[in-house]
């Protein structure tokens, strides 16, 4: 099993609340730049979980514009940026005995480095950038994952130029 954790893309700082905080241009771009290069891998997504932050919700949005991945999503309130952790993975966990393929997490930090060392328990929370991706592989039948991948929108420019 796969699983895709993603930082949402790059916020205005100025809102009513942190929740309210509306993606930038650069988090648009940022955010379609990692959905076209990600859809390139045809990853076969069959579950989504966002965060019910406005970022979340808008960088999910133009994962959809550039990427194939179901219509039905699962807002969570633990995805926030407070978020615990290991109740994440415990779900996570648990649609993967269920048979899911591919998810697809977008949330914030700390909680997107805690939750790559909450699946992978032998890897450091590592730092996100807005709008990068970490791919998580699960061994279903063990519960143990590791990091297969990490990519931000900068190395994908660095690589392209």
């Amino acid at each position: 099993m796969q699983i895709y954790i993603m930082r949402h893309g790059d916020a205005a700082l100025q809102a009513a609340s942190d929740a309210e905080r509306a993606l930038t241009q650069k988090g648009i771009d940022d955010s379609a730049l990692m959905a076209q290069w990600l859809s390139q891998r045809n990853p076969t997504i069959d579950k989504v979980l966002v965060s019910p932050y406005r970022r979340a919700e808008q960088t999910l949005q133009v994962i959809r514009d550039n990427l194939i991945i179901p219509a039905q999503f699962e807002v969570m309130d633990m995805l926030t940026p407070g978020g615990n952790a290991a109740f994440i993975a415990d779900h996570i966990r648990d649609l993967a005995v269920m048979g899911t393929n591919a998810i697809l997490v977008v949330s914030h930090l700390p909680l997107v480095g805690y939750l790559v060392s909450e699946l992978c328990p032998n890897e450091p929370p590592p730092m996100f950038t807005t709008s990068s991706i970490a791919c998580i592989e699960v061994d279903v039948k063990h519960q143990k994952g590791y990091l297969d991948w990490m990519l931000s929108p900068s190395q994908l420019i660095s690589v392209n130029q």
